[in-house]
């Protein structure tokens, strides 16, 4: 597929020579933090791979009971979340471990559990954090003509009530991941992935083979094994599916898709309106909501505008690196933006119904 032409940020010295100042406050806060929080950081890139592991043990062996299968199951779809924002998330920006082919290797721990690590990291990497609430770029909000979440995207008569049907269907988010989405990355060429890769024909052989291995130890193998009908057993996975759905669509809709954040549109050239880093500040916003959950299991995904502006930082130093943004913008009249998570998910349930109309405006400050 021929590449299309990436947009570009806009150069300015000074706004540049700022985000050079904030690095280098951010490293020196890292480098005191960084001999006690190795050793959290290596508790869970175990502990949270043997909680899976142990669920998945204790399903087969006393799942025979309902209640112990589904709590099981139920327990699936939380490690899913766990595991992905505390180890995966951070392996493919390989700050996980020290050494990258050790955390490239981690990263395969995604297809183990559903989903293909491939079209992902193309997703994430080069397409979210590069261009986020880019429409054609960003492709967290570009997943099904049913949505219509950036305000100068096109507009169909079904999206007048996309506020009612869309917190419906999120609730199918994880199934639409696994089983839907990453099939249409591999296999429709208009997809946002092609735009900045071509797909090796291996990828197309782990593909299947992944996706084989998942269903046949997280469906047919409990169900061989267990005494449980099949709509039991598809119970069970649906429970699964819908406990990791609603945590994901949370952290993934919070900090991005809401009326305040900003939608920039390239002009003629390709050129977007500010440089890489005030487009950042400008396109993410903070959850203020913060306890040792949202630490420990969440993997600080409430300190959002740290991640997107330092990913090559692990997401343990998220809570001290945020203090010194906070300062850093306010000394410096930057945007920065944070919000509780009642007050996201409205701003969200916001952004879709004003979204929902024709002709749609937002404020001059969009």
């Amino acid at each position: 597929m021929e590449m299309v032409a990436k947009p570009a940020f806009a150069k300015i010295k000074a706004e540049q020579d700022l985000f050079f100042q904030l690095r280098s406050q951010v490293n020196q806060t890292v480098k005191v933090l960084e001999p006690k929080r190795w050793f959290i950081i290596k508790v869970k890139a175990f502990l949270f791979p043997l909680l899976y592991i142990a669920a998945y043990a204790i399903a087969l062996l006393y799942g025979n009971n309902l209640y112990v299968l589904y709590t099981c199951y139920f327990f699936f779809g939380c490690s899913i979340v766990f595991n992905f924002l505390n180890l995966i998330h951070d392996a493919v920006h390989n700050t996980l471990f020290r050494h990258k082919w050790i955390n490239s290797l981690y990263v395969y721990f995604l297809d183990l559990l559903g989903a293909n690590s491939y079209t992902w990291k193309v997703r994430h990497i080069r397409l979210h954090h590069n261009y986020p609430n880019v429409m054609g770029w960003d492709s967290d909000f570009e997943q099904s003509p049913m949505a219509r979440i950036f305000p100068q995207g096109a507009y169909s008569r079904i999206h007048k009530y996309q506020h009612l049907y869309l917190p419906v269907l999120y609730l199918l988010f994880l199934f639409n991941w696994l089983l839907v989405r990453d099939f249409k990355d591999f296999f429709n060429r208009s997809s946002l992935v092609w735009k900045v890769t071509t797909i090796p024909a291996k990828e197309y052989i782990k593909l299947f083979i992944f996706k084989a291995i998942y269903l046949f130890y997280i469906l047919i193998l409990p169900k061989l094994i267990l005494a449980v009908t099949w709509p039991q057993m598809l119970g069970a996975f649906l429970t699964m599916m819908l406990t990791a759905s609603i945590p994901s669509l949370i952290i993934l809709l919070s900090p991005h898709a809401t009326p305040e954040s900003e939608f920039p549109i390239p002009d003629d050239k390709g050129h977007l309106p500010d440089t890489w880093f005030k487009h950042q500040l400008s396109t993410t916003n903070d959850v203020c909501n913060d306890n040792w959950l949202t630490r420990f299991f969440l993997g600080c995904f409430n300190y959002h505008i740290a991640h997107h502006l330092f990913p090559h930082i692990h997401h343990v130093y998220y809570p001290e690196i945020t203090k010194v943004i906070i300062d850093f913008t306010k000394k410096n009249q930057l945007p920065y933006r944070t919000f509780s998570l009642k007050a996201s998910l409205y701003n969200h349930y916001r952004l879709l119904k004003t979204n929902a109309m024709h002709d749609n405006v937002f404020e001059e400050t969009m």
